[in-house]
């Protein structure tokens, strides 16, 4: 087999190397030239160069933060110092939902009744001013509006209370509770909104 001349053994010879342009030399070499300083600069002082990077991109992101951040939190608090016009819900709606709440307490169900004042008492407040409440609001974080009159947020933590007391905790309400309930409320659907306390 190794006399046949049909199959190669002995490696093959490398291909000459390409021999670059002169113009193609000469950026290479200006290039050198130009970029050689900022390399021994930048090689003799990494840990000098690393710390200004750390120390830019902090200052970058505190700048994002207070241009885009801080507006947002600002007019968030502006919204809920904001005066609200007076408000009062309607009386009719509000005899109605006593109504609808009594029956229910008529037939025991104290804790649903208070539930369901609760629940109309954040859509009345929804309606009034919509820009007080996210869709993830808890009766806690409403309760707490400081633009809400001193008696409503009383009569609504009341209601809020006993609510809270009454799905999370598992304890049932009983005639007295929904007494303050019903109570509550109507100091609450009564209570402008406007008005501070």
């Amino acid at each position: 087999m190794r006399e046949s001349a049909d199959i190669q053994f002995a490696p093959v010879p490398p291909d000459p190397p390409r021999v670059a342009p002169e113009w193609l030399k000469a950026i290479g070499e200006w290039l050198e030239w130009l970029l050689k300083p900022l390399g021994k600069l930048l090689g003799g002082s990494w840990s000098v160069i690393e710390m200004g990077l750390m120390i830019g991109a902090a200052l970058g992101f505190a700048w994002i933060a207070w241009s885009l951040l801080w507006p947002l939190w600002l007019a968030r608090g502006n919204r809920a110092r904001a005066p609200a016009p007076d408000w009062t819900p309607p009386r009719e709606e509000a005899l109605a939902l006593l109504e609808d709440a009594d029956r229910l307490a008529a037939q025991g169900l104290f804790g649903e009744a208070a539930h369901l004042l609760l629940q109309r008492s954040v859509g009345q407040i929804a309606r009034a001013r919509p820009d007080w409440l996210t869709p993830a609001s808890t009766a806690r974080e409403i309760g707490a509006i400081g633009a809400l009159p001193a008696e409503a947020r009383t009569a609504f933590g009341t209601i809020s209370a006993l609510v809270e007391r009454a799905r999370y905790a598992l304890r049932p309400l009983a005639a007295e509770d929904w007494s303050t309930a019903r109570a509550a409320y109507a100091r609450f659907a009564l209570e402008p909104l406007g008005r501070t306390g």
